[in-house]
Formats: structure tokens, C-alpha cells, sequence
């Protein structure tokens, strides 16, 4: 079997030959080669570069990081711009609406080849209404020229998974809150956070509707969840809802459905297979999560898609190989117990990551990953 024939069983509940092997190199790809890694841009063409490196080295492809499949547009009373520095080390987004205007920032950071917050974008009550006014009002165009063009490009290799983007508190967390500021909003203005939630998820359906109606194969969702951040009550009480509707509708559509959860998984793993997804993305069990690969299993049950496997520091060539392939190989033995396996990194493969390891994994999985 392909690689893509082996992802497509475990996605239909079938039994490949092996486990599928797939992995997110875009990170370390581009740290390695020194490529811009620019969030201010998207990609409008497939990235070969990458592409042909997953094929050299026998690895599965599935997560175009910065593809672009629809476009987003605005009404003419908004304003979404984008700005770069001179020196292209922070880059300032911000909306104007007639109820005003916010912006964020984040800012360059070379150690780790990835952009931090500098400055987080909504700081009061009618900022909070200004983004929700905003997000509640976006419009979608399809793009699946370029979908068809991914598609091509990794042929056989592997799978395209396309991204719905954050859920409304996703967009609080990541982009325009934090952690900290999400805590306080929802306890001082409930009522405004409550609204402008719902108001953004129900815009959000009109991007699950037209993905519903196109030709992808595999949607992934996710907020960066982490069960110590989003624990299963708080999950229940701003997200919950609009999950379970959204994996409704792209399943009548015959659309399949992975939630990158790619922090602390106790409690996780179950909340998000039982609002209906097919498979848990970005794993990482212990020794950076909290589970381990026998824990995961059990709490996903037998039929959840478990798609990870090896946490980020065991990438990194000061970690002992033999720590690296025990983990490996502790991942791999979950297909006794359940053919619902991908084996994969925990979140992406990291900067710095010993490029050795990209093809011991391969062959572990040739070797060890094999169904009789």
C-alpha cells in the first residue's frame, strides 16, 4: 500500500498493511534551510521544496502549514490590513469597524524560528465587541484550484488536510486575549464574551458549509488544545456546541475530521471524541505529555484515531537515541490493540531536531509497524 492508501484505511476503519507514517516537517524544514517562515503571507502554490523532501525520505505528507484554500473578505465597513516592519521582525495586524479599531503584534524570535506575541490586541469590553463585530462579518471565497494543486504535488505520498482555522475562543487565546485575558473576560464581561463567542462561531459555520460542499477529503480543527487550558467543563461551556455541529455537518458531507490537541491530553482526548471527530492530531505522550501511549489508547477508546507518537525533545540529538526509539516503538505497539493508529510526530518534528532521526522512525515503522 501507499502512503495515502494507508491513511485513507485507517480514516475508514480498515486495517493496512502497516501503520501509516506521516509527519509536519514545515518547522524544522524551514529552520534547517533557512527559509522565511512569514506569518503576514500564505502560500499560493504548492511548497515543492518540501513536498520533495518527504518523498526522498519516504515520509508521509499531510499539513500544508501556510496553504491558502479560501480567501477571506471583508464588508466595505471594515478594514482588515496587515503590516511588516521595515526590518521584518514584527508584523501588526489589525481590524477597523465602525466600533472601532484593535491590533496585535507578534515579533520575530530566531532562537526558536518562530514568531511570539509582542502584544495582545483586545485589552477592554468594546475592544472584545470590535473583534466580534469583525469575525462575525467575514465572507468566504473558495480556492480549490490550489487544493487540486497540493493534491497533485503529494500524489501518493500522502494526504492534504485543510484547516478550518480557530473556533471563536481559539481566537481568543491565540491571537487576541491570551490565556490569562480569556480567564478574566469570561468572569468580568460574561455576557460580552458569551456573545461575540457565539457570534463568531456562527460565522465560522459558513467556512465549515462551503468546505462541506468542495472536494477536501480531510478537515482539521483545533484551538491548540490543552486539557490544563481547556479542561472538559470549560470546552463544554464555549466550544462544546459548535464542535459537535460543525463535525455534524462536515460528515453528512462525507468529509473527514482530525482536532489537533497538541498539549496536556487527560481528559482531552475523550471530550473531543465525544463531540465526534475521527482522530486526535499532534499527540505527545510522556516524557512531555502527560499520558502514556497505553493512556492514550484507553481514554480515546478503540475507535478514536491516535495520530502521533514521539514528543519534540526527543527529536533533539542531546536526547539519547535509544529514549528515542523506546518511544517510538511504545507508540507502535498500540496497533495491537487498535488498527485506529498513525504514527507521527507529537505536534511538529522541531527546529534543531536530528535529521536522522526523520528515517529511523521510517524504518521502525517498516519494521516494527506491520500488521499480520
Amino acid at each position: 500500500m501507499t502512503p495515502r492508501q494507508r491513511i485513507q484505511a485507517v480514516y475508514r476503519g480498515e486495517t493496512p498493511d502497516q501503520v501509516p507514517f506521516m509527519l509536519d516537517l514545515s518547522h524544522w524544514f524551514y529552520h534547517k534551510n533557512r527559509m522565511p517562515w512569514d506569518l503576514s503571507r500564505s502560500y499560493d502554490v504548492p511548497e515543492h521544496a518540501l513536498i520533495d523532501y518527504h518523498k526522498s525520505a519516504g515520509v508521509g505528507f499531510y499539513m500544508p502549514n501556510l496553504g491558502s484554500f479560501y480567501a477571506v473578505d471583508y464588508p466595505d465597513d471594515i478594514k482588515a490590513s496587515t503590516l511588516k516592519s521595515e526590518d521584518g521582525r514584527e508584523i501588526t495586524w489589525w481590524l477597523e469597524t465602525p466600533q472601532g479599531r484593535i491590533e496585535r503584534t507578534r515579533v520575530w524570535e530566531d532562537a526558536t524560528y518562530s514568531w511570539a506575541v509582542k502584544r495582545w490586541g483586545v485589552k477592554t469590553e468594546q475592544d472584545l465587541r470590535v473583534l466580534g463585530y469583525a469575525l462575525a462579518n467575514r465572507r468566504y471565497r473558495p480556492l480549490w484550484d490550489r487544493y487540486q494543486a497540493w493534491v497533485d504535488a503529494v500524489g501518493e505520498m500522502g494526504v492534504v488536510y485543510v484547516g478550518l482555522g480557530y473556533s471563536a475562543m481559539g481566537h481568543l487565546l491565540n491571537y487576541w486575549l491570551g490565556v490569562e485575558g480569556v480567564m478574566y473576560a469570561a468572569v468580568d464581561w460574561p455576557g460580552t464574551t458569551r456573545d461575540v463567542v457565539d457570534q463568531i462561531n456562527a460565522n465560522q459555520l459558513n467556512l465549515v458549509d462551503l468546505l462541506a460542499a468542495s472536494p477536501v477529503e480531510y478537515v482539521v480543527m483545533g484551538d491548540n488544545f490543552s486539557s490544563d487550558v481547556q479542561p472538559p467543563h470549560f470546552f463544554a461551556r464555549w466550544s462544546r456546541a459548535y464542535y459537535e455541529e460543525a463535525i455534524r455537518r462536515l460528515h453528512a458531507a462525507g468529509k473527514f475530521v482530525a482536532v489537533h490537541i497538541d498539549g496536556k491530553l487527560r481528559g482531552a482526548l475523550r471530550m473531543i471524541r465525544d463531540a465526534g471527530a475521527d482522530c486526535a492530531d499532534a499527540v505527545t505522550p510522556v516524557p512531555m505529555g502527560d499520558l502514556t501511549p497505553a493512556e492514550c489508547r484507553e481514554e480515546a477508546g478503540r475507535e478514536f484515531i491516535l495520530s502521533g507518537g514521539v514528543a519534540p525533545n526527543l527529536w533533539l540529538p542531546d536526547t539519547g537515541l535509544e529514549a528515542f526509539r523506546e518511544a517510538a516503538l511504545r507508540w507502535l505497539d498500540l496497533r495491537t490493540k487498535s488498527p485506529r493508529l498513525i504514527a507521527n510526530a507529537g505536534d511538529q518534528v522541531p527546529p534543531y531536531a536530528d535529521e536522522d532521526r526523520i528515517k529511523i522512525l521510517r524504518d521502525l515503522v517498516d519494521k516494527y509497524g506491520t500488521y499480520q
